[in-house]
């Protein structure tokens, strides 16, 4: 059997006394689980302005759900993202982010995520697309992404973009303060195979917040008890990408940015921001 060794990253200082939220951290680090480090446990002042940020970033996606519809570019819906946010004081996350250049991602039908919108790019009825959209405000960072339906689809793509909402709702169910990300993969992987479907395991979730990826990743399939102990005060994105087919992708030479699955089946994805408390998780991107 191997072990694997997980850094100490909990540290209690000197002289100061055990909380009992150390201790029970302590307890999980000492049995050999790796747990977070005191910098991924956000203060309340932290959460309260990833809140604001959130606040923002929803009605972004709330303006797409208002104006979305077949014969739109997604072009005009990096317009409408852009010009929501910065006219709220915000600025758009994925703008510039490593040569990313939009304000939003636009993923329709077989495309999985990192959509670059253009011009050219014109819904049609019977696409869905995914619109992913990231804010920071005062400096605090926010991620959700919605699935739209452009009029009426197939029954097929239909029940692929529910499940994946029901991947979502069941990760977030999963999520439990003291338990672990891989208790949020195995739930998803489940439901998902359980639908046939597939989920991607090239691309997770992360933490947020204070940047724009921080630790730990959240994957979306694997065995429950792995991966990070998730602590109250950390703040996380939960993204299951659900295929109709394989889950294996590939990355578009072209662009060097847009994933597609790997036989052009079609992918559906939605993601929330959140918080873990004492109790479970609060979504911070209603």
């Amino acid at each position: 059997m191997i072990f694997k060794k997980y850094p100490k990253n909990w540290h209690v200082e000197k002289g100061h006394p055990l909380t009992e939220m150390d201790k029970k951290i302590l307890s999980f680090q000492n049995k050999g689980h790796l747990v977070p480090s005191r910098k991924l446990i956000k203060t309340p002042e932290q959460i309260e302005g990833i809140r604001k940020s959130g606040v923002v970033n929803t009605g972004v996606l709330d303006l797409v759900a208002r104006e979305i519809h077949a014969g739109m570019s997604t072009a005009e819906i990096d317009k409408l993202v852009y010009d929501y946010t910065v006219s709220h004081g915000a600025i758009p996350a994925p703008l510039n982010y490593e040569g990313f250049p939009k304000s939003c991602c636009t993923s329709i039908n077989e495309v999985v995520c990192h959509g670059i919108p253009n011009e050219e790019e014109i819904l049609e009825e019977g696409d869905i697309i995914n619109v992913d959209v990231s804010t920071i405000l005062d400096g605090y960072f926010s991620d959700a992404s919605r699935m739209f339906v452009i009029g009426k689809t197939s029954p097929e793509k239909q029940k692929l973009v529910d499940v994946a909402k029901e991947c979502l709702e069941i990760g977030m169910q999963a999520a439990k303060p003291y338990c672990f990300v891989g208790d949020i993969g195995n739930a998803i992987q489940k439901h998902a195979h359980k639908n046939g479907f597939s989920v991607v395991r090239d691309l997770c979730g992360h933490g947020v917040g204070l940047e724009f990826h921080e630790e730990p990743d959240v994957e979306h399939y694997g065995k429950k008890g792995t991966g990070m102990l998730l602590v109250p005060g950390m703040v996380f994105t939960i993204e299951p990408m659900i295929n109709m087919g394989t889950w294996q992708v590939f990355i578009d030479e072209e662009d060097e940015w847009t994933v597609v699955t790997e036989d052009e089946l079609p992918s559906a994805q939605w993601e929330h921001t959140f918080v873990m408390t004492e109790h479970g998780v609060e979504i911070l991107t209603y």
